[in-house]
């Protein structure tokens, strides 16, 4: 079988800007980022359950060809997950999640317009963010893509329910009577977790095997006791009172039809309550809707990008930045011309960008 992304370099996030965030109990959250520290919109990328930043591996590549440095990308992995520290079992919640994403934010971008994505326990943190934030929601943050997630309790269907078996159960019994022990589990992980979420992960049994391989990794990777630290918070989440505090913002929702962890139903529910939004259904997709149709998904994000952009007013500082950025006075006299900023930014994507740092 050919495999178009045999080779991929799954690990380019790696070779990004790195530093590292302390969460506000001190949790180290490793932090990577793509392009310039003072673009004008930042987009921060919040991965899912059992995956690492590495996830968003083709959105990564893709915007980046499309945006160039008229962006900056911010990508991290969660507590408990990849390069991030351990965390107590207690802080194991989606709303201490939300946490990290403002400790990132904080960090990183204290100032500007910012679009926040999330897939699946991202898309939930993202969610429990801007309930924890609805005063941000318009004036900082302009855009939302939620990926693959749901803003209700998931219960006994999709997620809880593909992981509600007896050896899960075994391990979370043991993740509490012997966490030592559990914590080192990460070859256990392997043999009890891959195929439970391998079978759920995609919807195209035709997947590529370095895709494929690219997502058991992740799996693997995630200790046992992460696995079971965080099950509860599914049977707990419920985020429906954030959803309608997206109104005023430009909103994607993306799932795949064969997704079985987070079914379609709970996206189109979402969408149900921000008739504005975007909801794009991806025929033949499972969870991993963003590896298994990576196009697609990228498409859709630059999608809500463009429209963020397009909504947003002409602060003092970018009127600066694009004055001293003397190689794009042509931009800026047609950015002038036109009345606002969309038709400057469509000239500016995949150019490089020169001009000074504005906070």
């Amino acid at each position: 079988m050919f495999d178009e992304f045999a080779g991929e370099a799954f690990d380019l996030l790696g070779r990004d800007r790195g530093s590292v965030v302390a969460a506000d109990d001190g949790v180290p959250l490793a932090v990577r980022e793509v392009g310039p520290a003072f673009a004008p919109l930042t987009v921060v990328f919040v991965h899912g359950f059992c995956n690492r930043m590495t996830g968003w591996h083709f959105q990564r590549v893709q915007l980046e060809e499309a945006w160039g440095s008229t962006i900056r990308m911010v990508f991290f992995d969660l507590r408990g997950h990849g390069d991030s520290g351990v965390p107590r079992r207690a802080t194991c919640t989606i709303p201490h999640l939300a946490q990290d994403v403002d400790a990132v934010i904080r960090a990183l971008v204290p100032e500007g317009p910012i679009v926040l994505v999330g897939h699946s326990m991202g898309g939930m943190a993202v969610l429990s963010y801007v309930g924890q934030h609805p005063d941000l929601i318009g004036s900082r943050v302009v855009g939302v893509g939620l990926i693959a997630t749901a803003a209700e309790k998931l219960g006994d269907v999709g997620l809880a329910r593909t992981l509600n078996t007896p050896v899960v159960a075994g391990f979370s019994t043991a993740a509490r009577h012997l966490p030592r022990v559990v914590q080192s589990g990460r070859g256990a992980s392997k043999r009890v977790l891959a195929p439970i979420l391998r079978s759920a992960s995609f919807g195209d049994r035709s997947i590529s095997p370095a895709i494929m391989w690219h997502s058991e990794q992740m799996i693997n990777d995630t200790s046992l006791k992460t696995l079971v630290d965080f099950l509860p918070s599914f049977k707990n989440h419920d985020e429906t009172a954030a959803v309608p505090l997206l109104a005023p913002i430009e909103t994607l929702v993306v799932c795949g039809d064969r997704d079985l962890l987070t079914p379609f139903r709970y996206s189109k529910s979402i969408a149900g309550h921000l008739p504005d939004a975007e909801l794009v259904k991806v025929p033949g997709a499972g969870h991993m809707v963003q590896l298994e149709r990576a196009e697609l998904v990228s498409d859709a994000i630059d999608r809500l990008l463009t429209r963020s952009v397009e909504t947003l007013p002409t602060p003092s500082a970018w009127s600066e930045w694009v004055r001293v950025a003397t190689d794009y006075a042509d931009h800026a006299r047609h950015w002038v011309a036109h009345g606002g900023p969309a038709a400057w930014w469509r000239g500016l994507r995949g150019r490089p960008v020169v001009g000074p740092t504005f906070r």
